[in-house]
């Protein structure tokens, strides 16, 4: 049990809630935004005692009423309770398996829109051709360039725009995963983005939890022009890679696009 995350993700939850959030009185002399630990207790029907134990790291292992009577006093998404449960009865990460046969197949088949597998800690570790044609070549790139997470906090500049937006999407999803720490790939990529990357350490701070479940990536391409795809992605049953499909709405320029790319 991670119990200094634990307290860490149940202080971050309650910060962000206002009294009115969750029908109570904001009352006098409210010096700090977020709701009070007593509140909080209340809410969810323990000790405030209890509550105070778990929110420093010092709590006993929570019962499933526990978390999920805190999940409904924090208002946490399914996506939050999930994580929480997740410290509080952490699982071994599986270990390390090559990509299935049945997705390389998948992968394969799919011939007019770029795909690729991603593993736990972002690294692509397969791609079709489509997914050449729009984006180069991985093969041809340093393991680090490979890595999805590595590029996007590469830069050394200030995130700003759709960038910033997409990098808290893949780090709240990172930190959902539930891999951290004990999937040592995972906890080495995020020692390394904490070392190398201000941004990455605020973004990892704020202890946003959602898995990523599409998104849109715009981009120019020399060949096909300017591009606005969805990109799906899709978790592997009992596994730990995911498949990402970028496709673009029929009878959009940006389907005309990935057009001239199959040619």
């Amino acid at each position: 049990m991670d119990r200094v995350e634990l307290g860490g993700f149940l202080r971050s939850r309650r910060d962000r809630l206002r009294p009115a959030d969750v029908g109570l009185e904001p009352g006098p002399r409210r010096q700090a935004p977020g709701l009070r630990r007593t509140e909080v207790a209340l809410l969810a029907g323990i000790s405030v005692d209890y509550y105070v134990r778990l929110e420093q790291g010092r709590g006993p292992q929570p019962s499933d009423q526990v978390l999920a009577a805190l999940g409904r006093a924090l208002r946490l998404t399914g996506d939050e309770h999930g994580y929480l449960r997740q410290l509080a009865r952490p699982a071994p990460p599986p270990a390390p398996r090559p990509v299935p046969g049945n997705v390389l197949r998948l992968l394969d088949r799919l011939g007019d829109v770029p795909a690729m597998v991603i593993d736990a800690a972002y690294d692509m570790v397969a791609w079709n051709r489509m997914l050449v044609a729009l984006m180069g070549d991985p093969a041809a790139w340093s393991l680090r360039r490979r890595n999805r997470l590595r590029r996007l906090f590469d830069t050394g500049d200030t995130i700003t725009g759709n960038r910033l937006d997409l990098a808290r999407l893949c780090v709240a999803d990172l930190r959902a995963s539930g891999r951290y720490p004990a999937d040592p790939a995972v906890r080495s990529l995020i020692d390394n983005l904490l070392e190398e990357s201000p941004e990455f350490g605020r973004l990892w701070a704020e202890r946003e939890v959602a898995v990523q479940r599409t998104l849109t990536k715009r981009t120019v391409h020399p060949i096909a022009g300017p591009l606005e795809l969805d990109c799906e992605i899709l978790a592997v049953p009992g596994d730990e890679h995911r498949l990402l499909v970028y496709t673009a709405a029929p009878g959009t320029p940006s389907a005309e696009g990935l057009k001239r790319l199959i040619a």
